[in-house]
């Protein structure tokens, strides 16, 4: 059975990305470097994590 909530942590800055990748970011909640957010384990959060996944660091709750 599939964890319910993710917990993300942003890596690394958004300066100087694309667009659809800070997009992504504000989507799921991030704004800073080492800050963490819970969020659900939907296929559109998963899509966002996987489009950002070299920033991010992902662990299942």
């Amino acid at each position: 059975m599939a964890s319910n909530k993710l917990s993300v942590t942003m890596t690394k800055s958004k300066h100087g990305r694309l667009p659809k990748h800070q997009a992504c970011l504000k989507g799921l909640g991030l704004s800073r470097i080492n800050q963490t957010v819970e969020v659900l384990n939907t296929p559109e959060n998963k899509g966002m994590i996987n489009k950002i996944a070299y920033m991010l660091k992902v662990e299942e709750r």
